[in-house]
């Protein structure tokens, strides 16, 4: 409330009648690929905010040794914006960012980015039709229409273990990898085995003297079946635009095929833990390791994770699996519940980040006065991962369970984005000022999504970061991505109210 009432005030002071334009918060995949297609679209009158120095958002700060995409270049990528000289079949994290910042420039996108500006808060006001923005620094801005674009990845998730202010080494998180820090010849403690330590962990484990790795829950493992590209690849998919959009086909309907497993088809997971089984047995030499690093849970229903080089490393002499729970941190090391101290020059954690609560420090404020945190109290909501009830002109790309556990989240962001512009569309052709979706179409869907997410592995018995506090998924897409482009195709124009101008306008 504060927020709006100060807002209100500012615009009042400057006499505005009706906010224009639109704000896209966050220079990732998604604010990026919007502002192209706006751009292209003949619709100059946006400005994307980023509050770093730099656009790119997850892959400007996850720059830890071996960073990379476990989806395919050609399909972790625009449509719209093909690439054809990646040098692997799957990204690496500097190419990725290569990739978004050439995109910037081809698109002639600079003029319409501010680095170094943060959403601090957002309060809908209908006198103007629009969004009053609170930016750090110290700037207000009134807008018509509100696009959230920071993404799920973006806030490390940190431990809250005992005794984490004591420690007297060098401490961060994967996400915010300390370049200055040179581990050879360190003792490292490594907390976490999940998508980043497995990248991690195979660089450094040659450089410490000695490397513990913390582990609470295993993670399923697969090969990763990734070679370099070669000249003659790169030139067809580069002359000859046929041929790039058939291997993108392809890669796409093969990655989409998997969904079945995720979505109930046990014969394909059974076959992929099978496989699992026999890349861990020949790539760790201990049993007891081996048996160690093998979740007890079924293959999907936490991250799988591509790797050739992560297993082997718990085959070195100076590397230790430690899975007892940690008791505290101590001045010098780690402790673990059953009284093992582990001493450690270098603390790092690989610990994820906040997904079911990716907002967390945004105020945005309603029409009627209420805060998406207070809407999402139970737990993030919205049609479709777009829109949301009670929040007029906003919309989201990479929202509530518009994530993939088995294909690429680039196609998702580009499902949403086309739906944006038609819903831009049908405002100007009706002379509309809001456009906000039905409760009763939001809740109906979110009724369906809960229903359809109880066949899932997701729900099938494990703890991951795609489930909230309540045990509610609220991240992944409970379908087929085709079916999900197929729900966003259309305006479904039965979903949304439009109305017109304020009074006064």
């Amino acid at each position: 409330m504060p927020v709006f009432q100060s807002m209100a005030t500012a615009g009042a002071a400057t006499g505005e009648h009706r906010a224009a334009g639109i704000a896209i918060i966050g220079a990732g995949f998604g604010g990026i690929g919007l502002a192209i297609r706006l751009k292209r679209a003949g619709i100059k009158d946006f400005v994307l905010f980023e509050q770093a120095s730099d656009i790119g958002g997850t892959w400007r700060d996850n720059t830890y040794p071996g960073c990379a995409c476990d989806i395919p270049s050609i399909l972790y990528s625009f449509s719209f914006a093909a690439r054809a000289d990646w040098s692997r079949r799957y990204p690496i994290q500097e190419e990725i960012q290569a990739y978004l910042r050439d995109c910037v420039t081809r698109e002639g996108l600079w003029p319409h980015i501010r680095l170094g500006v943060a959403l601090r808060g957002a309060a809908f006001d209908p006198t103007i039709a629009g969004w009053r923005l609170r930016l750090d620094p110290g700037e207000g801005r009134a807008v018509q229409t509100l696009v959230l674009a920071a993404g799920a990845l973006h806030v490390p998730a940190l431990p809250r273990i005992p005794g984490l202010d004591l420690f007297q080494g060098h401490a961060f998180h994967s996400a915010h990898w300390d370049h200055g820090v040179d581990l050879a010849g360190k003792r490292v403690a490594v907390i976490g085995t999940g998508a980043s330590a497995v990248q991690f962990l195979p660089r450094i484990a040659g450089l410490a003297a000695a490397l513990t790795v913390f582990q609470r829950t295993p993670s399923w493992v697969l090969p990763k079946q990734d070679p370099p590209t070669t000249e003659m690849g790169r030139s067809i998919l580069r002359y000859v635009p046929l041929a790039r959009r058939m291997v993108r086909a392809w890669q796409y309907w093969t990655h989409e095929a998997r969904a079945i497993g995720f979505l109930g088809g046990t014969w394909l997971l059974k076959a992929a833990e099978r496989r699992a089984r026999s890349h861990a047995k020949r790539q760790i030499a201990d049993d007891a390791t081996r048996e160690r690093l093998t979740p007890d849970y079924r293959i999907g229903c936490k991250r799988i994770l591509l790797s050739n080089d992560f297993l082997p490393v718990f085959n070195r002499p100076t590397v230790t699996l430690e899975t007892a729970p940690i008791a505290r941190i101590t001045r010098n090391g780690v402790e673990t519940v059953t009284g093992l101290t582990y001493l450690a020059d270098v603390l790092i954690f690989a610990t994820g980040f906040q997904a079911t609560d990716p907002l967390a420090g945004i105020q945005i404020v309603g029409r009627d006065g209420q805060s998406l945190a207070a809407a999402w109290r139970n737990g993030m909501r919205a049609w479709l991962g777009v829109a949301v009830t009670g929040f007029p002109n906003l919309f989201l790309l990479a929202g509530p369970n518009t994530g993939l556990g088995h294909n690429s989240v680039v196609f998702m962001l580009e499902a949403q984005i086309g739906h944006i512009l038609r819903c831009l569309r049908r405002m100007r052709r009706r002379g509309a000022a809001v456009i906000e979706v039905w409760a009763e179409v939001e809740h109906r869907f979110n009724a369906w999504l809960d229903l359809h997410m109880q066949r899932t592995v997701w729900l099938s018995g494990c703890r991951s970061w795609y489930l909230d506090r309540a045990g509610r998924n609220t991240t992944l897409w409970p379908g087929f991505s085709a079916g999900y482009w197929l729900r966003l195709r259309g305006f479904t124009a039965h979903a949304y109210r439009l109305s017109g101008l304020p009074p006064g306008s």
